[in-house]
């Protein structure tokens, strides 16, 4: 993903829930990612996906942080938040779901959202993985960068 974003002149940043940085981790664990990487949020609380990333809390208290529309402003959000040169970066991608043990709002375990925003528009793969918790984390990662590239 980064040779194509490097091909392309263009940036990338992150904005995650459920995996909590390894996205980031994942991508700048390759040399070179500093010229197309432009960081990225860990929004693990929710009021964080309003206050961090915009997304809209009237969404947030109807729907809880597990939404494809909340992945949806994700992704746009970090967008905007991580941008450069007063413009926003080229591609934001996020990430939130469910990995358990247990489910806080009664969505099974194993719900997974992942938004990528770019200049032409949003798209959101919605999920329903198995495993461990680590297990569904590590697919999630996996997705985010297999379903960012297929946007490039």
């Amino acid at each position: 993903m980064l040779d194509r974003l490097s091909e392309l002149g263009w940036t990338v940043a992150i904005a995650e829930s459920l995996t909590g940085g390894l996205v980031v981790a994942d991508l700048v664990s390759v040399p070179g990612a500093s010229a197309v990487v432009r960081g990225g949020i860990v929004a693990y609380a929710t009021e964080l996906k309003h206050t961090l990333l915009g997304v809209d809390p009237t969404l947030l208290d109807a729907h809880g942080p597990v939404h494809p529309r909340v992945a949806r402003q994700m992704a746009e959000g970090v967008r905007m938040r991580l941008g450069h040169e007063g413009g926003p970066c080229d591609v934001g991608i996020s990430t939130t779901g469910i990995a358990g043990p247990d489910s806080p709002d009664g969505q099974p375990v194993g719900t997974v959202h992942i938004g990528v925003a770019t200049p032409l528009g949003t798209r959101v793969e919605s999920l329903e993985l198995a495993g461990t918790r680590a297990e569904i984390r590590a697919e999630t990662v996996r997705r985010a960068v297999r379903t960012a590239l297929d946007a490039l």
